[in-house]
């Protein structure tokens, strides 16, 4: 059964254009092609990653953050209340309770209810994530992203489809493949599986479900590309996604050493280079690319279908976070300043016990970052 399953998975009509088997594509001693099997080198690289994230953040990023003076709102846990206990696992959600509720609990407790309020905050808080950790994944990612970017960069310059985006299909899919390109492609593809591996670990955003789409989808798009030889097209879309990560990551971590001056213009800086390549540059030079140019060689198949169709869902997650960053802009403006990720979890304040102005002022404006 997995004979035939594996038979059906690798049928040529699937990752070749047609007049294209995999008999063409055999290695031989003077060239070499992309093989299936050389995405396995991908697990021990990305668990190698993981390990080299670990013993980064302990021994930079952790020791950094402390000099900084990074460490987040600490607060001692909250004095143990018997009657409140069991709800514990209600506090991210205490602040929806009816005031009968919570007036209810304090009673049961021979408590005042300002301070059955304070205790469910306490403890909400000490679920959240310390600022310390988010400032590590921020120096890991943007150490990464630095690497990764301007390795990018010396693969790419010298090649002839980075200037003329047509020589991405000149003599297609019998590209030979570069020993550069190869550890390129290596190297982003076992940074996004270590990613999938951590995440479980790493600070929730508010946006988890499109990263999780977004590392799939990258997965997917990397492995696909490298077995069906796509290696140029997939090069350029690398390159484009890092030209801006590289700059996201030192603005948050400037943000949570209150940095405000060096935040609010690296924010400006990375705006210009995540709205220009990625609305602009990926659909003209990628998906214009993909879709019309390569249909001048060949008829479409279904890995021109599938391929077309991973780029167009992160052209989708594009427009999705063009519109978070542009919402980013429009409070940039008002306010002069860039008080906080949007994606990052907000940490509850004395002034939401509070049933006054500020308190429901903090409360709308808590909404924008859920």
């Amino acid at each position: 059964m997995m004979h035939a399953v594996n038979a059906w998975l690798w049928r040529h009509e699937y990752w070749l254009p047609p007049g294209i088997t995999w008999e063409d594509m055999k290695e031989s001693e003077d060239v070499q092609y992309p093989q299936p099997r050389d995405l396995l080198l991908s697990i021990p690289c990305a668990l190698l990653l993981v390990l080299v994230r670990r013993l980064f953040e302990r021994s930079v990023c952790s020791p950094w953050a402390l000099v900084e003076g990074v460490r987040g709102r600490w607060e001692a846990p909250p004095t143990p209340v018997a009657m409140l206990q069991p709800h514990g696992e209600m506090a991210e959600g205490w602040r929806t309770w009816a005031a009968p509720q919570c007036w209810g609990l304090a009673q049961q407790c021979d408590l005042p209810p300002r301070r059955v309020a304070r205790w469910f905050r306490v403890r909400c808080n000490q679920d959240r994530p310390c600022l310390s950790k988010k400032f590590c994944q921020a120096s890991w990612r943007f150490a990464f992203y630095f690497v990764s970017f301007f390795t990018g960069l010396a693969v790419l310059l010298d090649k002839p489809w980075f200037w003329d985006h047509r020589e991405c299909w000149a003599g297609y899919p019998q590209q030979p493949l570069l020993s550069s390109v190869f550890w390129y492609y290596m190297l982003e593809l076992s940074f996004y599986s270590s990613l999938v591996c951590t995440l479980p670990f790493d600070v929730k955003r508010k946006d988890l479900r499109q990263q999780v789409v977004h590392h799939a989808v990258t997965i997917f798009l990397i492995s696909f590309s490298y077995c069906a030889n796509y290696l140029r097209i997939g090069t350029l879309v690398m390159l484009i996604h890092d030209a801006s990560d590289w700059i996201l990551e030192p603005t948050k971590i400037f943000n949570y050493m209150k940095w405000r001056r060096t935040c609010d213009g690296l924010f400006i800086v990375f705006s210009a280079v995540f709205l220009s390549p990625r609305l602009l540059l990926f659909p003209y030079k990628v998906l214009y690319n993909t879709y019309y140019y390569s249909m001048e060689l060949y008829q479409p198949f279904f890995g021109y279908y599938f391929m077309n169709g991973l780029l167009l869902v992160l052209q989708l997650l594009h427009v999705f976070w063009s519109c978070l960053i542009g919402h980013m802009i429009y409070r940039f403006i008002l306010s002069g300043t860039m008080e906080r990720d949007l994606r990052s979890d907000t940490e509850e304040s004395d002034t939401a016990e509070e049933g006054g102005e500020p308190a429901r002022a903090k409360e709308r404006n808590g909404a924008l970052h859920r």
